[in-house]
């Protein structure tokens, strides 16, 4: 007999926390483990994907929006429908709000797992203290502590929790043949968007808060100043897009910089690209970043803020958010002009726990505890 788990956590953009669980969705046998979503956006990402296996979709008012609905609608949901499942599944990259968890508990579904996909959220003063304050209390209430990192662990669990044995790492995994360098499909890309003889700075990322965008900018507009025909490809959607490409037309650089949207092809994106800045504010352990290393590409990433387990490869520099736009110019340019061998790094990223195919079992393991 199948298990039945409830996930929480997938939003309407398929950002890293969303790709990771579609991830050991799409590598688990389906007929040990059945998954369905509940969720508080009106069009969920990859919807019609889990759809097609069978899997149900319920979706909950938004707290934020209308809480007497959001509360009338998560009584009559976990009422309902709590007694089918043997395991709830929550992801999250916040403590702020842990009613989900609550209502598992009180509803009876027995294993109440929360998964924490972040090691920093605090973008005002109210979250950051209703974040403590349920660190403080979600022993309470979930009965499992994954994280994606340590760095994330330590952001959302007591040191009690994190060295118990219900405390687990669950890595970022990802196929990496769909990642693994390739030739061929980077000569295709480049020629498609003319970028041959322009040496590409890649980011993969939600345009708002967290990925500091505005600081990118500034880096890819310090550099230019170095190599004034690179080419920043920027592929997300978000909240803060509009106000990037305000910011990018005011510095004059519209003719350098690819907005390429939200897109299904950043695996074969990744082959056009020469190298991978991710300045982030906060992070847990970035799904982008085993995939750009997965590709052969050169990292720059945020130091103390993106946990160093992060570095698979030994390919990653950690720069200071303190340092200036400069600085972050300087040390990426003064590596353009090495050429590496980008084939070998794939079997390194396997080689470290990051394929799917084999931490897939694990997470089952997990689930079955």
């Amino acid at each position: 007999m199948s298990k039945k788990v409830l996930v929480f956590g997938m939003t309407d953009n398929p950002g890293g926390m969303e790709s990771c669980v579609m991830n050991y969705y799409r590598n688990i046998d389906l007929d040990k483990v059945q998954f369905d979503f509940l969720c508080n956006w009106e069009q969920m990402v990859y919807a019609d994907e889990v759809m097609k296996n069978g899997s149900k979709i319920y979706t909950i008012p938004q707290r934020s929006k209308d809480y007497k609905a959001y509360k009338k609608a998560m009584d009559s949901f976990f009422e309902k429908h709590a007694g089918e499942y043997d395991v709830f599944w929550y992801n999250t990259c916040t403590l702020t709000n842990i009613d989900y968890l609550v209502y598992a508990k009180r509803y009876g579904i027995k294993k109440r797992i929360i998964h924490a996909h972040n090691s920093g959220n605090e973008t005002t003063l109210l979250r950051g203290i209703f974040h403590y304050l349920n660190k403080a209390r979600i022993g309470i209430y979930a009965t499992d502590f994954w994280s994606c990192s340590m760095a994330a662990s330590k952001y959302f669990y007591s040191d009690k929790i994190i060295a118990s044995k219900k405390h687990h790492i669950i890595n970022n995994a990802i196929q990496t043949d769909q990642y693994a360098y390739n030739e061929e499909i980077r000569d295709e890309i480049r020629k498609e968007y003319d970028l041959d003889n322009h040496y590409v700075i890649g980011h993969v990322g939600r345009f708002q808060y967290q990925k500091n965008h505005e600081f990118l900018i500034d880096i890819f507009n310090a550099y230019l100043k170095l190599d004034d025909q690179a080419i920043l490809m920027l592929i997300g959607q978000g909240e803060g897009e509009e106000n990037i490409k305000k910011k990018v037309s005011d510095l004059g650089i519209e003719e350098n910089v690819r907005f390429m949207g939200v897109r299904s092809d950043v695996n074969q994106l990744f082959q056009a690209m020469d190298t991978f800045v991710l300045p982030s504010r906060f992070e847990g352990l970035p799904l982008v970043l085993i995939e750009a290393q997965t590709a052969g590409l050169k990292c720059y990433a945020s130091k103390d803020v993106i946990t160093a387990d992060s570095d698979i490869t030994g390919h990653i520099e950690f720069i200071p958010l303190a340092n200036n736009a400069e600085e972050w110019a300087r040390r990426i340019y003064t590596n353009s002009k090495t050429v590496e061998d980008r084939t070998k790094w794939r079997q390194m990223v396997s080689d470290a726990g990051f394929d799917i195919h084999t931490e897939a079992d694990k997470l089952i393991a997990y689930l079955e505890e």
